[in-house]
């Protein structure tokens, strides 16, 4: 019998598959104790992690040499040293797939709310106030074209929803070929970064952050955005300069802008997106929901139970 231990929040369901097999420590808030954390970790045989599990360092070298396994709850791996795992026989898991749906469902309905732009005047209306005038220019989303930077599974599912609505999508995919079967199976023009960035309408995030994207949409990038456009960044917060986008939106050339992730987490007290027009932020849920999680714990909880044997 193996020893797994899970740091952040799964399906409980997917938490007892694995306990009828190995011994099993579920605790959703191991991860803010470092140094609990460490000593399970050196005593585990497979680790599950979210995205604020930060699998480098003393905890890399604490799940040494015993640990064969790391499952991710999720997508991206920036906050695990993949390198690191394999040097030392780690084995990491993705649940590659199993959260594109809630992504790109996010995606579609941020560029809807955010176009239309009516949909923050509750606190208006309720005191008594009837904005009616000023919240009659918003845009329809059919025939606004959709740039996808990043154009992997969650990009592509996102393309199919978003032409279901008939936006006309492009997208620029760094290391996916112009030829690439995938863009012309789903009706994708590619094009190149710049011509993305000045001719789309809703602009949306889909890549890791590595040193290439570090700072990919800063104040330079944003400005060169069509007047009005709407960005969504639902990959990696370090892409993004946040006070550039604040700035954007006061200024009014950036039309709207939803932001699922930030480069600290949790976001601490930020001023700058304080009166800022048009903006939705979620504290990194976009691939979070009851069916995306019931998926990707049973991904993973299936996946580790193969890799333990």
């Amino acid at each position: 019998m193996a020893r797994v231990v899970v740091t952040e929040f799964m399906d409980e369901r997917a938490v007892a598959r694995l306990a009828a097999v190995h011994e099993v420590l579920y605790d959703p808030v191991l991860v803010d104790d470092a140094p609990r954390l460490a000593a399970e970790a050196a005593r585990c045989d497979a680790l599950v992690v979210r995205n604020r599990t930060q699998v480098r360092g003393a905890l890399l070298e604490a799940l040494a040499p015993r640990c064969r396994v790391v499952g991710r709850l999720g997508v991206g791996l920036d906050n695990i040293d993949v390198p690191g795992c394999e040097a030392r026989g780690l084995r990491v898991i993705p649940a590659t797939g199993a959260n594109a749906l809630s992504v790109a469902e996010y995606v579609v309905a941020s560029a809807m709310l955010l176009l239309r732009g009516v949909y923050q005047s509750s606190a208006a209306l309720s005191a008594g106030q009837w904005p009616r005038a000023a919240l009659s220019s918003g845009r329809e989303t059919a025939g606004k074209t959709l740039g996808l930077v990043g154009f992997g599974s969650i990009g592509q599912l996102t393309a199919t929803l978003a032409r279901a609505l008939g936006m006309p999508v492009i997208a620029h995919d760094a290391v996916m070929p112009a030829s690439d079967p995938a863009y012309a199976r789903l009706g994708v023009r590619p094009v190149g970064l710049d011509e993305l960035v000045a001719t789309a309408d809703v602009v949306s995030l889909h890549v890791p952050l590595v040193e290439a994207t570090r700072g990919l949409f800063d104040a330079r990038r944003i400005a060169a955005m069509k007047r009005g456009a709407v960005l969504i960044n639902t990959s990696r917060g370090g892409i993004v300069d946040e006070a550039a986008v604040a700035a954007a939106l006061k200024a009014g050339t950036l039309g709207g802008a939803a932001l699922d992730v930030f480069d600290a987490e949790p976001l601490p007290a930020s001023p700058h997106f304080a009166d800022c027009p048009n903006l939705i932020l979620t504290p990194h849920v976009a691939g979070v929901t009851a069916e995306a999680n019931e998926r990707v714990s049973f991904l993973i909880a299936d996946r580790v139970l193969e890799a333990l044997g």
